[in-house]
């Protein structure tokens, strides 16, 4: 067998019904649109949005203003009274608060807030820290490590 020999089998492609070629042809003079009105003119059709003079469905809707801006960073936020629970010169990250059950993911970014208080010393690792939270937590005898973000937003991360 050739490659010139493959046909498609018999009743698998089918010609397309020519209207409007005559009596004869069986689809002649109105070519199956039947006689007059919207149906039988060309371009006669309402769009998808027209509900028979109804208001349509998109103008009864309230009107959306705004936008969803799509870069933001949305950060996971982290009083200092959630880190009373660890243990003094412990190493605070995402990974350990995680582990602790304070966030859910440690995938994502974390920002430190100065609510509460804190009276040992701990190294913390965040993305982002309150001016108040750098203060307490140094007061407290502990360190501060801003970590990098890296974000990943589909093609373009």
């Amino acid at each position: 067998m050739q490659l010139h020999d493959l046909r498609s089998p018999k009743g698998a492609r089918k010609r397309r019904k020519r209207v409007g070629r005559g009596i004869a042809a069986g689809q002649g003079k109105t070519a199956g649109r039947g006689t007059k009105g919207q149906g039988a003119r060309s371009g006669g059709t309402k769009g998808p949005y027209f509900e028979g003079g109804q208001l349509p469905l998109v103008r009864r809707l309230p009107f959306k203003r705004g936008f969803t801006n799509i870069f933001k960073v949305r950060y996971v936020p982290v009083n200092l009274y959630r880190l009373e629970k660890l243990a003094a010169d412990d190493e605070v990250s995402p990974a350990t608060l995680a582990e602790a059950g304070i966030i859910k993911s440690p995938s994502l970014p974390v920002a430190i807030l100065g609510q509460g208080e804190i009276n040992r010393p701990l190294m913390v690792k965040a993305h982002r820290f309150s001016a108040s939270a750098r203060a307490k937590i140094e007061e407290a005898g502990g360190s501060v490590e801003e970590l990098p973000w890296d974000v990943k937003r589909g093609r373009r991360g």
